[in-house]
């Protein structure tokens, strides 16, 4: 067994009398002490923290260099106007003219060929339409048999429509209002009285509905030729869960399951998944060919700002890692504004790559306690760095993914998970509609009440995807 250097601040004499056993001690309390540390030192720049949780203390961002502009609109700046709408669009057309002369008071006559346009849009009074059935009974005059009139296909067995049970969902569970506040927004605005089981069954309700089209949203994600994947956490039942999502071109499919194991990323993306994956570094996706992967490059250089805050030859080696990412990016945003050929780009990347893998070649054997398994887990995946090279529709971060848990993050802040497993399904099969169809410019209630309705009418749900 190689022989231990002596902590800081201990002579090498005094280090070899003390006993195995203390100096064993000694160096777990010292590695706890350091992750320790380490945590105190997490800031929005070494780790997924959000700025805002910063302390004081931290380092600033590196500011950018102000381009000595004036904030504002400057001139030749083409300002931003309502449009106005056609007049066939148009419910009312008042025509307004001047009944005399503004100059000596001659009283005016005749029409202005092109008068001025002036619209005003206004939200009418709202009233719900209430239409009763009445479901006569009669006798049979044959054999005296009493026959009562069954509801006519597409309506209801409850008290409330197709679109009024889509707009309580759309408002609990894409808005993020409470079920109370739905119920006074509901009264308030509608007149219409609702009780918190109700609302909550009108939710169970969009959830069925949304079933069959939320199963075809996961098909065509695990068909994609890209999908972007992460995971949050997430609470059912007060226990601990994890919300996931894949995120395609025009699909994005979310599951809420108890695991973040690799199980559910089999599930999500599929067992025989033959696209490229773009993700972060997390083992749950280890099972994945490193040629079908790319891993997002926002996570590694939050990874070399960790690096680099391990101090000593590790923080050289961070900083350097930074200032190639920097210029590599610098490379693939040209690429991205048409000022430099793919080609062109490619030869500076291997360039590139070959002094970041010399760099973290050297951090996987430098002294620091945190920087040489950083730099090895980076080693390990490191051909992943590059997918978005050579691919031209792979993108070099996760933030497809990100940005579409962002929503679901702050239904978990403000209503802190679901209650039961059939909250979960209303929420990730929601979340995957309103996803999959924002994606595609279409509107959400009208699928919605459309799915609500074929569904009482016995049709197949129209999908999300078209």
């Amino acid at each position: 067994m190689p022989e231990q250097s002596p902590p800081i601040g201990i002579s090498k004499e005094d280090w070899a009398a003390t006993p195995l056993a203390v100096r064993a001690l000694v160096q777990e309390l010292l590695q706890r002490l350091a992750r320790v540390e380490e945590r105190l030192n997490q800031t929005s720049r070494n780790s997924s923290k959000p700025p805002s949780s910063d302390p004081p203390s931290a380092k600033p961002r590196p500011a950018k260099t102000p381009s000595g502009r004036k904030s504002g609109g400057h001139p030749g700046h083409e300002g931003y106007s309502r449009k106005l709408k056609p007049e066939s669009e148009v419910d009312q057309i008042i025509d307004v003219r001047p009944e005399s002369c503004g100059q000596c008071g001659t009283l005016l006559l005749g029409n202005d060929s092109d008068p001025e346009r002036h619209q005003v849009t206004e939200v009418p009074p709202a009233r719900v339409r209430i239409v009763e059935y009445q479901l006569h009974t009669l006798e049979c005059r044959a054999c005296g048999h009493l026959t009562r009139a069954k509801l006519p296909d597409g309506i209801p067995h409850g008290s409330f429509g197709p679109r009024l049970q889509s707009m309580v969902a759309l408002l609990s569970g894409v808005y993020r209002v409470s079920r109370r506040n739905v119920q006074q927004l509901m009264a308030d605005a509608f007149g219409v009285e609702l009780s918190l089981g109700v609302i909550s069954k009108m939710e169970g309700r969009i959830a069925e509905v949304l079933a069959k089209p939320h199963q075809a949203a996961l098909r065509a994600v695990r068909r994609a030729e890209v999908v972007h994947s992460d995971e949050t956490s997430w609470r059912e039942a007060n226990k601990p869960a994890w919300l996931w999502t894949g995120v395609t071109r025009k699909v994005s499919a979310f599951l809420i399951r108890p695991s973040r194991g690799s199980d559910v990323a089999r599930e999500l993306i599929g067992e025989d998944f033959a696209g490229m994956h773009v993700s972060d570094r997390w083992s749950g996706y280890d099972w994945i060919d490193i040629d079908q992967r790319q891993v997002c490059w926002a996570h590694l250089i939050r990874d070399f700002r960790k690096i680099a805050d391990s101090g000593g030859l590790a923080e050289w080696i961070g900083e350097s890692l930074e200032r190639k990412a920097d210029e590599l990016f610098g490379y693939w945003h040209r690429v991205r504004d048409g000022t430099m050929k793919r080609s062109t780009f490619r030869r500076h990347a291997w360039r590139i790559r070959r002094r970041m893998r010399s760099l973290l070649e050297t951090g996987a054997g430098c002294s620091s306690w945190r920087a040489p398994s950083l730099c090895r887990g980076i080693l390990e995946l490191e051909p992943a760095m590059w997918t978005f090279v050579t691919h031209e529709n792979v993108e070099p971060t996760n933030n497809a993914a990100e940005r579409a848990l962002r929503p679901a993050v702050i239904w978990r802040k403000t209503s802190l998970g679901t209650q039961s497993a059939r909250g979960s399904r209303f929420v990730e099969r929601l979340l995957t509609c309103v996803a999959c169809l924002r994606q595609q410019g279409r509107n959400v209630l009208d699928y919605l009440t459309s799915a609500n309705d074929s569904a009482l009418r016995g049709m197949p749900i129209p999908a999300f995807v078209r």
